[in-house]
């Protein structure tokens, strides 16, 4: 990978560890706070790399609160599961009150 793209990742990496412990932001709401608009497909690369980086990737999720990237985990359900022991509800893979949950980093970190 080139040089900016790890750069790249490591901001979302940053962005990522200030989510707050039960909430959740997009792909695309990290892309825009990183100014990178049309950005959600790399902030999607980084996530399926921050394994062993200690950020907390399965509170990133697509525009719509669903765990599209819950593949990228050990096991079925491990996105679900880890979600769901911070007190997000998950039904059929879909975040239920999303909007309550909804983290924004550029409201939040202004």
């Amino acid at each position: 990978m080139k040089p900016e793209t790890l750069n790249f990742f490591e901001r979302v990496y940053e962005v990522a560890k200030k989510i707050p412990y039960g909430r959740v932001t997009s792909y695309g709401a990290i892309a825009v706070y990183l100014g990178a608009q049309r950005g959600a497909r790399m902030v999607g690369y980084a996530m399926n790399n921050a394994h062993g980086k200690d950020v907390p990737a399965h509170r990133v999720v697509n525009r719509k609160g669903l765990l599209t990237g819950k593949h990228h985990f050990e096991g079925t359900n491990l996105m679900q599961q880890l979600l769901e022991n911070e007190g997000v509800e998950v039904v059929e893979n879909q975040i239920q009150n999303f909007d309550d949950v909804f983290w924004s980093p550029s409201e939040a970190l202004h």
